[in-house]
């Protein structure tokens, strides 16, 4: 008969989750969150309907990951090339104030929210998969690209995850924005009382 792993006691509740030192010092000021949609939030495929609308695939880990940041005082904020019924459904399921639809030109569009929020780019961190996320990622102060993220983008990134886009991406930023906060352990203590 296989033998179970015991769980944890109840009093070693530490947070398991771990990340380089000089990711946490590199995130220590971020208080804004830029993310791109496909190929971050979704995974990058595009489905059709009969009518012609697209469909997308959303990760409810990286949803999770949002509401978190947002908890933590990190606004999240999306730029995305597309513009779709189903992205803005969930954008305002998670909370998400900041989005700019149908733009390729995503610098001047997280200037313009950066200004409206009074941050700059030292307080930013930026996840993208593709060359046109390339230039908000090389202004921000914490570059991230999920790990089938095109090469020249997770050669910019100071931080490759190990979950790809749509699959738990976003969130593997979220839990690093939260560690780096000092969040983290008390936003996870409820769910481990």
């Amino acid at each position: 008969m296989p033998m179970l792993d015991k769980p944890a006691s109840l009093q070693d509740q530490r947070p398991a989750y771990r990340c380089a030192p000089e990711l946490l010092l590199r995130a220590q000021e971020v208080r804004i969150a830029f993310f791109d949609v496909d190929g971050v939030l979704t995974d990058g495929g595009l489905l059709f309907s009969e009518a012609g609308e697209t469909l997308k695939r959303f990760n409810t880990l990286d949803g999770h990951g949002l509401k978190l940041l947002q908890r933590a005082g990190i606004t999240p904020a999306v730029i995305t090339g597309r513009d779709s019924a189903p992205l803005r459904v969930r954008l305002k399921a998670l909370g998400v104030e900041h989005a700019v639809f149908g733009t390729e030109d995503k610098q001047p569009a997280a200037e313009q929210i950066l200004a409206r929020l009074g941050l700059g780019w030292s307080q930013a961190a930026a996840m993208g998969d593709d060359w046109p996320d390339l230039p908000v990622m090389r202004r921000s102060a914490l570059a991230c690209a999920p790990v089938n993220a095109h090469v020249e983008v997770r050669h910019a990134a100071h931080m490759v995850t190990q979950a790809r886009g749509g699959e738990g991406a976003a969130r593997e930023l979220c839990d690093l924005l939260l560690a780096a906060t000092g969040r983290y352990a008390a936003l996870l203590a409820p769910y481990l009382a």
